[in-house]
């Protein structure tokens, strides 16, 4: 599917609610397999989280997560542990391309009996599930944090528990949060000291509900849009908290730099407002929250501010290589974006578009999202919109909702 946005404006004042956190709801419905009596609402509807919920409920020995890459490294701890169960765990081509060797690793010095099918470090895997009884291992914490969660997430039903040893720097530390702050909800006990984890087993949960946040991911893209309109425009979204587990809550200090107000009203929503003009650069680094660095280079795109964002190493690992494809695409419409190994530069530069740009998204979510809200300064298409329903199935229709022109075509 293609969409074509066609230059259009925000209509002030609007209301739309998100759906639950997809890094809340995967590690939720984990933590249900192994604690039947939790019950969990607001449940995000992203093929990541249905990929996780098809995984978790599967009669069949061959589990295929397609890109969900979460669900790809939560899968691999749970049925390491499931005693007496084998399957193959698979996903797209560049699922098979996307490291899991320091997880496997780290389950194999637990016991666990995992072999690679086809490349080496690499998925498909093959899962002999084991009885394991925990421990300490060691894991790098520079390459992802799902990995240390996964361990973390399952250490719960291990009767020693789990001790974590992390190795270098820690990347993503907010996601490593969130896990051990839902655990301690339940009941669990843990500790996070310097580059120790440690996690409790646990035998009975202590509460029984709970209900997932709305993703702040997915808010980044409305206050992008807010960034680019006429000061006064407003919009409100639902449902956040001002105390968050996710580390994006980050998003009302990061946007206030580009003249974006955020403001709590009673029950848990936002009001956004564009109250200024935003500062003449932006520098940060974005190693606990490099899901946003594609949403706000584009910001800064459209401002035509310079931006410079370093501790983005991870984003070469993901869907894809997300600092190339942003250089790629940035420049089709004029930009010029230097990327380093875990860093881009963007300058000023914008030179005259004289065709339609159409975006490729390769094959990742937040890259058709992260461009859209250019549609309040051109038309541009976006390929393989559909791409959007890995984390926010209703994307197009919601910014529709709002005002925005996007029109669909196969």
């Amino acid at each position: 599917m293609q969409v074509h946005l066609q230059k259009s404006s925000v209509v002030s004042g609007q209301t739309i609610v998100l759906s639950g956190s997809k890094s809340e709801s995967n590690r939720l419905l984990l933590l249900q397999k192994l604690f039947p009596q939790l019950v969990v609402e607001n449940i995000a509807d992203s093929d990541d989280v249905v990929a996780m919920q098809e995984g978790l409920s599967t009669k069949t020995d061959v589990v295929h997560v397609h890109h969900a890459g979460t669900a790809m490294r939560f899968l691999t701890a749970y049925f390491a542990l499931c005693q007496n169960q084998t399957v193959v765990l698979e996903g797209s081509e560049r699922m098979h391309n996307r490291p899991i060797a320091p997880l496997v690793d780290a389950l194999g010095a637990l016991g666990a009996q995992i072999t690679y099918t086809a490349k080496e470090g690499f998925p498909p895997l093959r899962i002999d599930g084991i009885q394991a009884e925990g421990g300490t291992v060691e894991i790098p914490a520079t390459i992802s944090s799902q990995y240390i969660s996964a361990l973390l997430l399952v250490g719960t039903r291990l009767k020693k528990g789990i001790t974590l040893q992390l190795l270098g720097e820690i990347t993503s530390r907010p996601y490593i949060e969130m896990t051990l702050k839902i655990l301690q909800e339940l009941g669990v006990k843990t500790s996070f000291e310097g580059q120790t984890i440690v996690v409790a087993p646990l035998h009975q949960i202590q509460q029984t509900h709970f209900t997932v946040e709305a993703d702040w991911s997915s808010a980044s893209y409305y206050y992008s849009l807010l960034a680019l309109s006429p000061l006064g425009t407003t919009l409100r979204l639902g449902k956040y908290k001002k105390i968050s587990l996710q580390g994006d809550s980050i998003l009302p200090e990061i946007y206030a730099k580009l003249g974006v107000e955020t403001i709590f009203e009673n029950e848990d929503y936002i009001r956004l407002t564009k109250i200024a003009e935003a500062q003449s650069s932006f520098e940060a680094d974005f190693n606990d929250t490099p899901d946003l660095a594609q949403t706000v280079v584009v910001s800064c795109f459209g401002l035509g501010i310079a931006c410079h964002i370093q501790g983005l190493h991870t984003l070469k690992i993901k869907e894809t290589d997300r600092l190339v494809a942003l250089q790629n695409e940035l420049a089709k419409l004029g930009g010029h974006l230097i990327v380093t190994a875990d860093s881009l530069t963007l300058t000023e530069h914008r030179s005259t578009i004289t065709t339609l740009p159409a975006i490729h998204t390769y094959q990742d979510h937040r890259m058709a999202m992260a461009f859209a809200p250019l549609v309040i300064q051109m038309d541009l298409l976006i390929n393989e919109a559909e791409v959007v329903s890995k984390s926010y199935p209703t994307f197009w229709n919601d910014l529709r909702k709002i005002g925005i022109q996007a029109i669909e075509s196969k």
